[in-house]
């Protein structure tokens, strides 16, 4: 496929552990991507609670902007923000957060979720919004803010925020707003009688759009670059789940797919959602998609365990790399006991390896050394269970909707855990297909592509994705 207009495109991907800044450019050879500005990006502990340091956030990506506007002299035609979900900004009357965002991670979830459910049980909020029940959702956080006293206000869910910081109108995309609870999947509008009963404002919430939706143009300072003269605002799929998803370009029903990261989302695409007993059962979710698919999947814990005892092991002496600690652990024996990985004392930050420990003697199973030279036996405790939870709940998948898969897609950054991606296969039984590992980027950038040249209507977006594949 011919772009009508070479401009080049920014993706921009905001990540629980880094931030990243792509540039798609158009070669005589073809579309080339290159990531050019990436920084670290963790939630900070303060003295009221795990937050964002939203401004050194902003900091990094308009450096990364800068970087852009220099190397792409034709200009730049638009700019997407994909990134997680569930957190949100608090605006004041100029639009700028009130404060840094919480981390979805943070402590006071666990009162607000037993709160909201005194008022409206797991099972009311499932039938009405056919999303599974997480305490990290952002309704929850609402409802946590208000709890602590704090007077309502406009938000907005990250990537729409830095969308409207660099000139865009108050959004709330569909895709990241299926993840706040706060959806009624019968209309596809916000839920307000969730927001009434629990005196919530809905006013609050932003307009909902769809992913591909042009919201504004560049303005204040970036507007005085040449390349950012005439460049416009995309709202891809917000969610970098969705996104990922976005940039697999099958046509075909047989597959499923994980995207890898902290999180590891394992599910498939459907026409329509499923909101049955059984999907209720295993909590499985229906999230929005590119081109109004849904996103049937389960979040599962992922690489969060492992980086958790990795920064243990590093306090303690010990910084293994990845690529030295994988091939000693798939070396070890296979465990005789597995983790169940989502066990919600397993979701906290700090003292990983302790907290996995306490996990094996609850469950009357012997301990391991938590000692770093020992990290391997650890490592493999933590990816064998990892993939074995895979088949658990791919099989509940292929059940619940009478799919039979024959492939799976791993997609992110954890894609390149070969180890576990073989271990993934065996569980699993599954033909399995290392999709790119900046998916999010390639997604981004599809949808942006179907926005700015036509619709982004699933065929589309699924054209693009085929077409730029090549450029990563």
């Amino acid at each position: 496929m011919t772009p009508t207009d070479t401009r080049a495109l920014v993706a921009i991907d905001l990540g629980a552990e880094s931030c990243r800044v792509s540039l798609l450019r158009w070669t005589p050879a073809g579309p080339h991507s290159t990531l050019e500005h990436r920084f670290l990006n963790n939630a900070v502990e303060t003295a009221d609670g795990l937050r964002w340091p939203m401004g050194t956030i902003e900091v990094g990506l308009m450096e990364g902007l800068h970087k852009c506007a220099a190397i792409a002299t034709e200009g730049i035609r638009s700019i997407a923000v994909d990134g997680w979900a569930v957190d949100y900004a608090r605006l004041g009357e100029d639009g700028k957060a009130l404060e840094d965002p919480y981390c979805y991670r943070d402590v006071r979830n666990i009162e607000s979720e037993a709160k909201v459910h005194q008022t409206l049980s797991a099972t009311q909020m499932r039938v009405l919004t056919a999303i599974g029940i997480m305490r990290i959702n952002t309704l929850y956080q609402l409802y946590a803010d208000k709890l602590a006293g704090r007077p309502q206000a406009p938000w907005l869910n990250l990537p729409e925020y830095i969308l409207s910081r660099l000139g865009g109108r108050r959004v709330s995309e569909y895709t990241n707003a299926t993840h706040t609870q706060l959806i009624d999947m019968h209309t596809g509008n916000w839920a307000v009688p969730i927001f009434e009963r629990l005196d919530l404002d809905p006013e609050m919430a932003a307009p909902l759009v769809l992913p591909g939706t042009i919201v504004g143009k560049v303005t204040g300072e970036l507007a005085s670059l040449p390349a950012f003269a005439d460049t416009q605002l995309v709202a891809p799929c917000c969610h970098d789940t969705a996104s990922a998803i976005a940039g697999i370009p099958d046509a075909a029903d047989d597959w499923a797919y994980i995207s890898s990261g902290t999180w590891s989302l394992v599910g498939t695409l459907l026409e329509e959602p499923i909101n049955t007993q059984p999907a209720r059962d295993e909590n499985l979710t229906n999230f929005g998609g590119a081109g109004g698919r849904i996103l049937f999947h389960k979040n599962v814990n992922g690489m969060w365990l492992l980086r958790g005892c990795l920064d243990e092991w590093r306090a303690a002496g010990k910084d293994w790399e990845f690529d030295q600690l994988l091939p000693l652990a798939e070396a070890e024996p296979t465990p005789l006991h597995l983790l169940d990985v989502d066990d919600a004392d397993l979701l906290l930050p700090g003292d990983m390896p302790n907290r996995i420990n306490r996990q094996l003697h609850d469950r009357g199973f012997g301990e391991i050394s938590i000692k770093p030279e020992d990290a391997p036996k650890m490592t493999a405790l933590i990816l064998h269970s990892l993939a074995a939870r895979y088949a658990q709940v791919l099989n509940a998948i292929s059940e619940i909707t009478g799919k039979k898969l024959k492939k799976l897609y791993i997609v992110g950054g954890g894609s390149r855990n070969e180890v576990l991606n073989r271990l993934t296969a065996k569980a699993t039984g599954l033909e399995v297909v290392r999709g790119a590992t900046e998916s999010s980027t390639l997604g981004n950038f599809a949808v942006q592509m179907a926005a700015v040249e036509s619709s982004a209507d699933a065929e589309t977006i699924a054209e693009w994705a085929g077409a730029l594949r090549s450029a990563f």
